[in-house]
């Protein structure tokens, strides 16, 4: 059996990772990688990281280039790769332009798609943008859906996915921060001051560009004022992002900013962090599993669970909201409590072995 993997940007690396190595060692089971590298330099770092190689490389990345640029490189170039492989199955994960276009080529040669995480829903296709319509496409093409949680795959049900085609495997998130956990060193920063707390920020959403980026970082620069933290930001290298966080955040005390970091040494950081400030879906699932409380920087998430579980709060871009719940639980140890020893609602770190049995399972009911 011939499976190929698609992506192309650092969250989608992480968590194919551990399918990846679960295929390699995979008896009847020819295990092939294609990167489109969407995002060039983050992608090659994680997958120097897991020690993964590629057997294509699309190598798409532009500068300033449009959702429309890449998905139609990704398309084009796909297309002669699947007829050159002809694949038994295509496997994306996510919600990147990177897997949509993916499973959108492979529709096109008649090969079925394998989508893991799916199911994840919003319902506001503009929130996030574009995500929330690729995981809807994706959703419509794919034969088999490996859904994280339960309320993943309602939302499929509801949208009349056979009930035989969506497998509830967890979050392979979660298996690769358990690899992580046991393998990585921890790294040195000098500038990490242990009488202070730290809270660790990450932000890249499109919908949050502009007016929201500049009212999350005026929320930091104000909670960078107190005398009790550190704020520690490595900072995405889009253009969007950059521009309002070195204006506003680049001289203020208490501020780390940093380029963007490996996966080990995110890892690292989330582990010493008091508290973690996002709009990544990826961390939303990662700190529950080292009992860190996560504010949400988003108005809505496709990842309900951990709100309903009580491990993250939705807190928006509004500057006021962020500062209040933040210092919240900066000053509320009982409230840090509540959040940081809530169950994790996402997985056990047996995700990537679920799905390979899930595929191995259909591929011989239906030869």
């Amino acid at each position: 059996m011939k499976i190929l993997s698609v992506f192309g940007t650092r969250p989608e690396t992480i968590k194919m990772a551990p399918i990846i190595e679960r295929l390699k060692h995979t008896r009847g089971v020819e295990s092939i990688v294609c990167v489109t590298a969407q995002h060039r330099h983050m992608l090659d770092q994680f997958m120097n990281l897991f020690g993964i190689q590629s057997d294509f490389d699309l190598n798409i990345m532009k500068p300033n280039q449009t959702l429309t640029e890449i998905t139609t490189s990704i398309l084009t170039q796909l297309k002669e790769v699947l007829r050159q492989v002809k694949p038994d199955l295509l496997l994306v994960q996510g919600d990147t332009t990177t897997a949509m276009a993916g499973a959108l080529a492979a529709f096109y040669e008649h090969i079925p798609v394998g989508h893991v995480e799916a199911g994840l829903r919003t319902g506001n296709m503009m929130m996030p943008w574009p995500e929330e319509m690729n995981r809807k496409l994706i959703g419509s093409i794919a034969t088999l859906h490996f859904a994280p949680t339960e309320t993943a795959k309602n939302h499929l049900l509801r949208e009349n996915i056979p009930t035989d085609k969506i497998f509830v495997t967890g979050n392979t998130v979660i298996d690769a921060l358990h690899f992580t956990l046991k393998n990585s060193k921890s790294p040195a920063f000098d500038f990490i001051d242990p009488t202070k707390r730290l809270i660790l920020v990450t932000g890249h959403r499109r919908e949050n560009f502009g007016e929201g980026f500049q009212s999350i970082c005026k929320a930091l620069k104000k909670l960078s004022e107190r005398k009790d933290v550190q704020i520690v930001y490595p900072v995405h290298l889009n253009p969007n992002v950059q521009a309002p966080v070195r204006f506003i955040l680049g001289e203020a005390k208490n501020v780390h900013l940093m380029e963007p970091v490996d996966y080990f040494t995110f890892v690292f950081l989330m582990e010493k962090a008091h508290l973690i400030l996002t709009d990544s879906g990826g961390v939303q699932e990662e700190a529950p599993s080292l009992a860190k409380p996560v504010l949400v920087m988003r108005e809505v998430t496709e990842r309900p669970e951990g709100i309903a579980a009580g491990t993250a709060r939705l807190v928006g871009t509004d500057e006021t909201k962020i500062i209040r719940e933040a210092e919240l639980l900066l000053d509320d140890s009982e409230q840090y409590k509540i959040m940081a020893h809530a169950h994790n609602p996402y997985g056990d770190g047996h995700a990537a072995e679920r799905i390979v049995q899930h595929i191995l399972e259909h591929h011989e009911a239906s030869v």
